[in-house]
């Protein structure tokens, strides 16, 4: 059940099971964030500019924010050595199997990222003990799969469908998403990032609601436009400098209503309102020095 191309595609949107949305979301304190080596185009430069101040301030706006849209937001400490830990979205790929049975039944659970930068390997075991801890299946990738896999910077649900979008080419292995599909007993749509600087998925395609997405084309390649104008009726298409430099696309809408995003970026920000979305404007300059804005800063768990 992995999609490649249009003519691929054996089934309507609407065929596929229906999947409430997570209404929990994990913070990670920024207290050892910082810039310390580069392993993406937006660190270059950066090493040892981090306010960590402004960070701090920065990242409890953001908690504010999803505490006052009533979601439960939980709150892990980073760790010394590890400072893009606070990118809590990448570690994990969090699951709902919205086959039969109750969801305390080992419905719900997490599969852990096989990271493909060394500097990030040692956070993963951090997020394995938190969701075992709250009782959650902790699961991997078995050893015959060869591959890295980062969590939900690559691997992101289609809002209220069982369906997984998998982006890859940067950081993520195509052939993991054969895994994972078997795992989770669903269908994924591969998307070929083509930009460097749209180092994961997420940096580039912020689905909304079951129909739109915010989507910067010049991330993908032509195939890979064309999957996404099939899926969603309406997509926003972000221009290349707020993209690149506000990480536009790297918002995130945990309702179908309001879309958390980085302040500025106000052509984005128009065709959403146009859109009938809510944006609430966020500074997150201070991590986006690291290449990350709202969406790497949380992750939503069910």
């Amino acid at each position: 059940m992995i999609y490649r191309r249009p003519d691929d595609l054996d089934f309507a949107l609407a065929d596929r099971p229906r999947q409430e949305r997570p209404g929990n979301v994990l913070l990670t304190t920024p207290d050892y964030f910082g810039v310390e080596y580069a392993i993406n185009p937006h660190m270059e430069g950066k090493a040892g500019t981090v306010d960590k101040t402004e960070a701090l301030r920065q990242w409890e706006a953001v908690r504010e924010t999803y505490d006052a849209l009533d979601l439960d937001v939980h709150v892990t400490d980073g760790a010394a050595g590890l400072p893009d830990m606070v990118f809590c979205a990448n570690q994990t790929l969090p699951y709902l199997d919205p086959r039969e049975g109750p969801p305390e039944a080992g419905r719900r659970g997490v599969v852990l990222s096989r990271m493909r930068a060394e500097e990030r390997r040692e956070e993963v075991p951090y997020y394995a003990g938190f969701f075992s801890e709250h009782g959650y299946d902790v699961r991997e990738l078995s050893d015959q799969v060869d591959g890295h896999f980062e969590g939900m910077g690559d691997a992101l649900w289609h809002p209220g469908r069982h369906l997984l979008w998998g982006g890859h080419g940067f950081r993520t292995a195509p052939k993991v998403y054969d895994a994972l599909s078997e795992m989770l007993g669903v269908p994924v749509v591969l998307l070929e990032l083509a930009d460097e600087d749209f180092y994961h998925l997420d940096t580039c395609l912020c689905p909304l609601d079951e129909q739109t997405a915010l989507v910067y084309p010049g991330a993908f390649t032509e195939k890979g436009r064309a999957l996404v104008r099939q899926f969603f009726e309406n997509t926003i298409e972000v221009p290349a400098v707020e993209a690149r430099e506000g990480f536009a696309c790297n918002a995130h809408c945990p309702d179908g209503e309001h879309v958390l995003i980085q302040r500025g970026c106000d052509v984005t920000t128009e065709q959403l309102v146009a859109g009938g979305f809510t944006p609430v404007e966020l500074e997150t300059g201070e991590f986006l020095k690291s290449g990350g804005s709202v969406f790497c800063m949380k992750l939503m768990f069910w």
